[in-house]
This record gives C-alpha cells, sequence and structure tokens, in this order.
C-alpha cells in the first residue's frame, strides 16, 4: 500500500498566516501538522507516499526533504492548481500505479492513527473504505447518507445536509478510483469533488465500507479548530524539562520545556510547550499554549494560543485564543485594554493600545 498526502491548498481560512506559509506546516504543540500524518502513515507500515504540493511546494519540500527521518520515501507530484480532491487522485495515477492507497489531507489531525484502518482495509478488501464522524455543521463537509449501515449517497458541503456524518480527511482506495475520477465533472466550484468520484463507484454497485472515527478528527482550516487541535494534543502529552527554569519560576502541571528555552521569574501551567530557545521572563504561560522555537514573552500573560517560531510578545496584559505569526512583534503602548483576540500574518508589527 501506498499513501497519497494532499498540501497543495491555499489556506484561505487561516489568512493572513498563509500568505506565507503552508497551512500545513503550521505547528500543533511545536510541531508542524504535516509532520502528525507522515508519522502516522509510517506508523501503519508505509513507505512510499507522493505529496500533492502547489504554490507552497518549496516550503513543503525543505520540510519534509526525503522522508528518510520518517523511514519514509518521498515523491512529489505538483499540481497546477487547487482543482479539487479528486483532480489531486488522478494526476498521481502514475505514482500509485495499481496498488492500493491510503489519501490523507495533510492539514488534518486524526488521533487513533491509520494502523487499524490499514489492516481492516487489508482484511475486507473493498475498493474504498471512508472514515466518517458525526459534526455540528455537516453543510462545511462533504456528507455520508447510510441505509441499513451501508453508504448510500455522498454529498459536498450541501445546503441541506441529509445526516450529520462528515467525511474526514482520510481515504482508503484500491485501483478503482483512477475510473471514477476520470468519469465524473467538475462541480459548480470547478473542482473534481473526491465525494462524486466515490458516489461513482456506489453508483456502479462497487463495494464502498464507512468507518466511524471512536477518538477525535480535526479539520485544522479554521483557526478556532486549530487552537482546538493544539489543546488535544498537548493534553495528552507529558511533561518534560529540557531547558532552565529558575528558581523564582514555577512549573504546574504538564509542561514541555525544550532544549535551551528559558524560564525566568514566570509561572507556566500545563499542558503547555516551550520551544526550543525560547524565553519567558516576568510572565504567565497559561494552558493549551504552545511558543515555538526562538520566541520571547517578557512581562505578559498568555493561554490558549499559538505562538511561531522568532516571535515577541512584551508588555502586554492578556493575550487568549490567539494565533501569532512567525517573526512577528505584539507590544504594548499606553493604555491597556484586559483581553486581547489576535490573529496577525507572518513579519508583523501590532502595537496594542
Amino acid at each position: 500500500m501506498k499513501a497519497l498526502v494532499l498540501s497543495g491548498g491555499k489556506g484561505t481560512r487561516l489568512r493572513p498566516i498563509t500568505h506565507t506559509s503552508a497551512k500545513q506546516l503550521v505547528p500543533i504543540a511545536n510541531k508542524p501538522i504535516l509532520f502528525y500524518g507522515l508519522e502516522a502513515i509510517a506508523e501503519a507500515g508505509i513507505r512510499e507516499v507522493g505529496i500533492i504540493v502547489g504554490e507552497t511546494e518549496k516550503e513543503i519540500r525543505a520540510a519534509v526533504g526525503t522522508g528518510s527521518k520518517w523511514g519514509l520515501r518521498v515523491t512529489y507530484i505538483p499540481q497546477e492548481a487547487p482543482l479539487g480532491l479528486a483532480h489531486a487522485v488522478k494526476i498521481a495515477e502514475p505514482f500509485i500505479k495499481k496498488d492500493d492507497f491510503v489519501m490523507y489531507l495533510g492539514d488534518n489531525l486524526l488521533k487513533e492513527g491509520l494502523g487499524g484502518l490499514v489492516k481492516e482495509f487489508n482484511q475486507k478488501k473493498p475498493n474504498s473504505l471512508i472514515l466518517l464522524m458525526k459534526v455540528k455543521h455537516p453543510e462545511q463537509f462533504g456528507v455520508a447518507e447510510l441505509l441499513d449501515g451501508k453508504v448510500k449517497k455522498l454529498e459536498e458541503k450541501p445546503k441541506n445536509p441529509k445526516s450529520d456524518l462528515a467525511l474526514v480527511g482520510v481515504y482508503l482506495f484500491d485501483s478503482s478510483i483512477f475510473k471514477a475520477v476520470n468519469a465524473i465533472k467538475p462541480s459548480k466550484r470547478g473542482e473534481l469533488e473526491i465525494t462524486d468520484a466515490i458516489q461513482y463507484l456506489i453508483d456502479k454497485k462497487m463495494k464502498v465500507l464507512p468507518q466511524t472515527v471512536s477518538g477525535w478528527w480535526k479539520d485544522t482550516g479554521r483557526l478556532d479548530d486549530l487552537l482546538e487541535a493544539n489543546r488535544l494534543v498537548l493534553s495528552a502529552a507529558k511533561g518534560r524539562n529540557e531547558g532552565s527554569v529558575d528558581k523564582n519560576s514555577k512549573i504546574e502541571g504538564s509542561v514541555i520545556i525544550e532544549k535551551g528555552a528559558k524560564i525566568v521569574n514566570s509561572t507556566v501551567r500545563g499542558p503547555a510547550i516551550i520551544g526550543e530557545n525560547a524565553e519567558i521572563v516576568n510572565s504567565y504561560v497559561g494552558p493549551y499554549t504552545s511558543i515555538y522555537f526562538n520566541s520571547k514573552l517578557k512581562n505578559s500573560e498568555i493561554e490558549h494560543s499559538i505562538v511561531l517560531e522568532n516571535s515577541v510578545i512584551e508588555d502586554i496584559k492578556r493575550i487568549e485564543g490567539s494565533l501569532i505569526g512567525q517573526n512577528a512583534t505584539v507590544k504594548q503602548s499606553p493604555t491597556k485594554p484586559s483581553a486581547y483576540r489576535i490573529m496577525i500574518g507572518d513579519s508583523s508589527r501590532v502595537e496594542i493600545p
């Protein structure tokens, strides 16, 4: 079995961060989202991986390389434009050939991994295995309608969903999917929809099996989902200290302090992670916060937030529920609101009144 990882989207819902950074490389608990998927693929015993890349190809290549750090062999597959998931499958046929494969959306996180799904696919030999999960807003996703436990119909982002079962961003296929993606037409939004391709398999009486996710799944395309994924991953992490904490500081709960990080006269309450060479001085870092490498927090408070690399936050009374881009500076000006909710782009500077 091979894997096809989609990393070609523009990430419009996370702008301005994604104007200058691939959405799949935004860190969750100080690790790029894409890396979680690659780890899951490797743990499932898959070695050959094709990565669909677009405008951010250079960044993705620089971060992933050959894939050897995970024991993978990576092939990059350029996509001229984000023309739909089924289009990504279509252009990957020369790489996949006749093999079975798992398709994994590079900005998704799946707690339970892929091992059990791959095993079930190999045992039951369907043409496709799709993952489903109940969601509050199914109109934002591909939606599955089941009848007697079987997949009856799929619809992409319907205005009036027939169910609350959304398609999770992980799919398993055999080579019959290539006939499907070559048979369907673009949707109204000009994309080749994977839901249409799977519906083609259903209409042709092929075997499409549904599997409901038992753990959690997150599509991290929106700020709130990104922060929630960060919370979920940090909640399961074990604390460790590879940096330095002075005697005037307090570390409470599960906190990861990476190499070279310094905690001075501060309180860090976990679950949280402080990245390599980061500095926390006279500050409070609350639960569910990730501070990436080389960032500095001084005379400030922050919680339930993500701070990217090389950023500075200074003299800010309170930040929460925020995503701060790389190389950003957030500093206080004379007046002090009690809380801030911020999403700013890379290399930005914000003076807060």
